[in-house]
């Protein structure tokens, strides 16, 4: 079979698609919108003392440098275990989500950030870049991972999600973003990392007729 995307990713990428296009008639430069207020304002609410201060260090944390970090220790890694399918996974998936949001949908839309943020933030808001990586290196990760270890598939996967997740609640109560963005970057990163597994599926299953 030739083609390089199965019917089901092309359903997940046009969903994913019509997900950002669907939130980015959301935004409005005058009033966000009541949902976006809303998360912000309960976040603010009820999560304050230890727990606030925790969220904050998340989000900190797992900023630009700490992502850096990650992702070149996980290429230098790979490239240690010769696993070169897998290595040019995790470059398709963080170099082109890093160019699809920063250098082509963030100036496109032209979100500005929460004005009341509680850190210092800079930048464009739609999509969140935050989300966008954190899907497209940690799901990958898991994947690769999962793939050479399956029995570890489970726990990674659980993981992954638990901080992901936990990312975004920091995100948002930092203020560093709207809820609508990080639905936005979170259906970028989904649909790319799709693409991004699409070529790497292609690759393994070129390796193995190659060695039959």
């Amino acid at each position: 079979m030739n083609r390089w995307m199965r019917p089901r990713d092309w359903l997940v990428v046009a969903a994913c698609g019509a997900t950002v296009l669907g939130l980015s008639r959301l935004i409005d430069p005058r009033q966000p919108p009541a949902m976006d207020v809303g998360v912000l304002d309960w976040l603010g609410t009820h999560l304050r003392g230890p727990v606030g201060s925790f969220l904050l260090q998340v989000y900190q944390v797992s900023g630009v440098h700490f992502t850096a970090f990650l992702v070149l220790a996980a290429l230098l890694y790979l490239v240690f275990k010769r696993w070169w399918n897998d290595l040019r996974l995790l470059v398709m998936a963080t170099a082109g989500i890093l160019a699809i949001v920063d250098l082509w949908l963030k100036p496109l839309f032209d979100r500005a950030r929460p004005h009341d943020k509680l850190l210092e933030v800079d930048g464009r808001s739609f999509p969140s870049g935050h989300a966008a990586g954190a899907i497209a290196f940690y799901f990958a990760m898991v994947t690769i991972l999962a793939y050479h270890h399956p029995q570890l598939r489970r726990p990674l996967t659980i993981a992954a999600a638990s901080w992901v997740g936990l990312v975004w609640t920091s995100t948002l109560f930092a203020r560093a973003h709207w809820p609508s963005d990080l639905l936005a970057g979170g259906a970028v990163g989904l649909a790319w990392l799709t693409i991004s597994l699409s070529f790497w599926r292609r690759g393994h299953a070129a390796g193995k007729g190659a060695s039959e």
